[in-house]
């Protein structure tokens, strides 16, 4: 069976690999679209935390299902599915508590154990969601917008706030889209132009900032001087991450959704004075991945936008390396299978 494994930082290739053997309570799911996120790319560059090399990437997932026992979700072989690639434990406090998302014992497929950039692969029945009547394209999608609607789901926002939302790559973009669905006035933040424009025409945000020295005034002179509640951080740079909390209202939230391999400073009386909270945002829950499902058939977000690259699984892994150039200007990538 085909593969595209990271074999160590900077390095990816096809290999051929053994048959998945379908489990106890398992399925054997046949990948059609992968999509290709900031993690793949920090594990090939070699800045992802929680990874060790080999590692077969790929978390970003649809596909179609080949072989399946008697289930109580009802699947069956044919059903077009998405799948949710953190593998909890089912036991430890954070399971207990309902929140999967954040297990002690996380095994993200693609980081923690073999991901699905591949032709077939083996998942817990308990772990796909039937697709059926979405296209493949916003199948793959729908585990990276549940980020972004996890996140949202963590923040207090009511209807009429303002949001603030630093990044514009995919998992900033789905914040503000659902965001919006909330009923906040959104403010996007960015260093590139073209991406902060995706967020108008995309995601719905009412104001643009470029991320500069002045954004903190420009965010002041939006908010009559307010700033927001709740500010998320989509970035993934530790710099971005310290100033964060420029942007946050007096009594808000500061919601970190991207991750950094490295420290997060705040200064303190500025955290202490605004009596603020923060949060950190990690992966998504079934719950979150249904309600994005729900959207996606409302047809009120595109994956034509929203999809800026796309290759066949023969042309990885130097399609990889094209993503990462500053010219290719890619917002989000999808593999064919």
């Amino acid at each position: 069976m085909r593969a595209i494994v990271c074999e160590e930082i900077n390095r990816l290739a096809h290999r051929h690999v053994d048959e998945p053997v379908m489990g106890d309570q398992e399925a054997l799911v046949s990948i059609r679209r992968i999509g290709i996120c900031g993690t793949d790319l920090h594990a090939y560059k070699g800045n992802q935390p929680f990874f060790t090399y080999p590692r077969i990437l790929g978390h970003e997932l649809a596909g179609v299902i080949d072989q399946i026992g008697n289930n109580e979700a009802g699947l069956q072989p044919g059903d077009q599915v998405s799948i949710i690639p953190y593998l909890h434990c089912g036991q430890c406090i954070a399971c207990r508590r309902g929140k999967t998302n954040c297990c002690v014992s996380m095994q993200v497929m693609g980081v923690h154990v073999d991901g699905g950039m591949r032709e077939q692969i083996a998942v817990p029945v308990s772990h796909l969601v039937k697709a059926n009547g979405l296209t493949l394209d916003e199948t793959a999608m729908i585990e990276p917008l549940s980020i972004g609607a996890h996140a949202v789901r963590r923040s207090a926002i009511q209807p009429g706030d303002q949001v603030v939302v630093i990044g514009a790559g995919p998992i900033g973009l789905g914040v503000m889209a659902f965001a919006k669905q909330a009923g906040a006035r959104v403010i996007a933040v960015d260093r590139n132009a073209n991406r902060l424009e995706l967020g108008r025409t995309w995601a719905g945000a009412d104001e643009l900032v470029i991320a500069a020295d002045d954004a903190a005034v420009r965010i002041a002179d939006l908010t009559s001087g307010d700033f927001a509640t709740p500010v998320f951080d989509a970035t993934g740079n530790v710099q971005s991450m310290n100033e964060a909390i420029r942007y946050v209202a007096h009594g808000g939230q500061l919601i970190y959704v991207g991750l950094v391999k490295a420290d997060i400073v705040l200064h303190d009386p500025e955290f202490h004075k605004r009596e603020m909270e923060v949060l950190g945002s990690r992966n998504a829950t079934r719950e979150d991945f249904e309600r994005v499902m729900a959207v996606l058939r409302g047809k009120t977000l595109n994956m034509d936008g929203f999809i800026t690259h796309r290759a066949r699984f023969e042309e990885l892994p130097d399609f990889m390396n094209r993503l990462l150039l500053p010219e290719t200007q890619a917002v989000k990538a999808v593999v064919e299978l």
